[in-house]
């Protein structure tokens, strides 16, 4: 039997497939969906599945396995990131990165933010809204060409003309050949609205993203007001169901989420100015709430930069970012559904693991949290019978920290143990 410390360099450790089964000696375990930490247990892997969860420290006769010691560590599933951006990370150049910056280029900062993703702990995304770089890199991944996490992708973004996430907000008009249309994502009216879903469809998005409301860092005036009709939301959601797909909604004010719950949606982004009413509606239609409070405060801090942001974006900033914190805390207690997302990108990559800190902040118990990355993730993503919890079964997505999260939840800012689909990444 192959015994391997957790002195072994990166190097190694990312390019090596362990032999046919691994044995992972855990001091500390949290399956994802008990409240309790479990003490002594091994893990059994099989190739990329879990193949037997047992109590002690067990130790295999089979002359090709390998143990891993994680006995002073704490070990739980692979977290999941429901609001990522990988193909980019704001700084004071990204206006301008809009005109100089080819394809090419944004996948070669896409494949370096998959991997300090990755190497974050973060073994499952979802991809929410970039210039389609991000379907190429999801299939780089899955084909093992890139290291980085299991991506599901909306493609591009959903916006109407002049909205959120229109990519011509802001340009000289010399600049238009074209009017943007739902090839490039915008849409108005409800044929336009489904025409753009089957073009995401068509491009290989796995779910569709719209932005129900206006948004913080595009080139456009409003920050919170309604920017789809309920008509055209709910032919965005019905197309999508036909393909078997969810619906992710971007918004910030109150009147845009209403609508996009009762539209049918599968998940309200940030939700910053979310009203009880709004709530209560979540609640009635089984809407998960996605908090991106680290975003919230990002933009917040870096909105006191001078010139870090256009001069347009400056005050969304400011009155939206440091609401995020406050609005979840009161979501949380009124019992909406929580699954974890951040809008890295919006951040330093690799810094997910912030949300954890300011959900406690606002009044999460540390292990819900937990929960919320794993099999709530899972649930919203739709994935509970392969994903989301450490069991028989399922694939072994599996890290480890050096403390118990529960004592103190920094330290899921510090993964020492990464296994993804049961090759191992990171073992420090």
């Amino acid at each position: 039997m192959k015994k391997v410390s957790l002195t072994l360099p990166l190097v190694a450790m990312a390019s090596v497939i362990f032999a046919q089964t691994t044995y992972l000696h855990c001091g500390n375990l949290i399956d994802g969906k008990s409240n309790k930490v479990q003490k002594k247990v091994t893990i059994i892997i099989t190739k990329n599945k879990i193949t037997d969860v047992k109590r002690g420290y067990v130790e295999s006769t089979e002359s090709d396995a390998t143990t891993i010691d994680l006995k002073d560590k704490t070990v739980m599933p692979g977290l999941m990131d429901m609001h990522v951006h990988l193909e980019g990370e704001y700084g004071k150049n990204s206006y301008l990165n809009r005109f100089t910056l080819n394809d090419a280029d944004r996948a070669f900062d896409a494949v370096g933010n998959a991997k300090i993703t990755l190497m974050a702990g973060f073994t499952t995304v979802r991809e929410l809204g970039g210039s389609g770089v991000n379907i190429a890199l999801r299939k780089a991944i899955a084909s093992g060409d890139v290291v980085g996490p299991r991506i599901y992708t909306a493609g591009k973004s959903i916006a109407i003309t002049g909205g959120h996430a229109d990519p011509t907000n802001g340009y000289r008009k010399d600049l238009l050949t074209y009017p943007p249309g739902p090839n490039e994502g915008v849409a108005d009216g409800v044929d336009e609205c489904r025409k753009a879903v089957r073009q995401r469809v068509k491009n290989g998005a796995d779910l569709i993203k719209i932005t129900a409301t206006g948004g913080v860092l595009s080139v456009a005036r409003d920050g919170h007001r309604p920017q789809f009709t309920e008509a055209e939301i709910e032919a965005i959601v019905s197309t999508a169901n036909d393909f078997g797909i969810k619906v992710a909604a971007h918004a910030h004010g109150d009147e845009g989420m209403q609508r996009a719950v009762r539209g049918g949606v599968s998940s309200i982004e940030h939700g910053t100015l979310m009203s009880e009413e709004t709530m209560e509606l979540m609640k009635q239609y089984g809407t998960y709430y996605v908090p991106t409070i680290t975003a919230g405060r990002a933009v917040a801090d870096s909105a006191k930069i001078e010139g870090f942001y256009p001069e347009m974006v400056v005050p969304k900033a400011l009155e939206i970012g440091p609401k995020i914190q406050g609005t979840f805390a009161k979501a949380y207690k009124k019992g909406v559904k929580v699954a974890f997302g951040t809008d890295a990108g919006v951040f330093k990559h690799g810094k997910n693991a912030l949300e954890f800190v300011y959900m406690v902040e606002a009044g999460m118990p540390p292990m819900e949290t937990i929960q919320s990355a794993t099999m709530s993730a899972a649930d919203l993503l739709g994935v509970t019978d392969i994903l989301g919890s450490i069991e028989k079964g399922k694939l072994a997505d599996i890290i480890a920290v050096g403390e118990n999260p529960l004592d103190n939840i920094e330290t899921m800012l510090d993964v020492k143990f990464v296994m993804k689909d049961g090759v191992v990444y990171k073992n420090n």
